[in-house]
């Protein structure tokens, strides 16, 4: 039995969830959400609260059960609070500023980096060490985070970067003469 599946995911007040055939469909104050869950489990809405169950006792139905209770649970996060990923930048001279829908990142480089951001997603920079990127999907928030970071990962030895602001970098010693 899956220990994630078989809790019931309930629907905060001002939020809203309707099933049609495999997709259920989530709305709330920041927006709508949908999620097509596979054949191998069942969705039901009662009383404010969805409910997911395998059909069938099959490995890939149980697999489905858990994962499917997990995206519906973010659905409704989503709607409600959001999803937010903090970025910090370390290095001398690296800076990050938002001019209108483009983040401009000086990495180091020889040349400015322009990065668009995709549609459902607000990034901002509060601070020039800082980036805060928000949205209702998971998914797309982590993704526009990680696209960011993969301009100048972490480096071992002086931390020098774009990093998640909860991540710890690994130190590494330099030569010894």
């Amino acid at each position: 039995m899956s220990r994630i599946g078989k809790k019931p995911v309930d629907l905060p007040s001002g939020v809203s969830a309707s099933v049609s055939g495999q997709t259920v469909e989530v709305k709330g104050p920041k927006g709508t959400r949908s999620f097509t869950a596979t054949d191998d489990v069942t969705l039901a809405v009662e009383d404010n609260v969805v409910t997911i169950t395998p059909r069938g006792s099959s490995k890939r139905a149980r697999q489905q059960w858990g994962m499917s209770r997990t995206m519906v649970a973010n659905l409704v996060t989503g709607v409600t609070d959001g999803f937010k990923k903090d970025l910090e930048i370390n290095g001398v001279g690296y800076r990050a500023q938002m001019q209108g829908n483009t983040l401009k990142l000086n990495l180091g480089l020889s040349h400015e980096v322009n990065f668009d951001v995709p549609a459902g997603v607000t990034v901002t920079a509060p601070k020039p060490t800082e980036i805060v990127v928000e949205g209702i999907d998971e998914q797309l928030v982590g993704q526009v985070a990680a696209n960011i970071r993969e301009w100048r990962k972490p480096e071992p030895y002086k931390g020098k970067g774009i990093k998640y602001k909860d991540e710890y970098i690994f130190r590494k010693e330099g030569k010894k003469k």
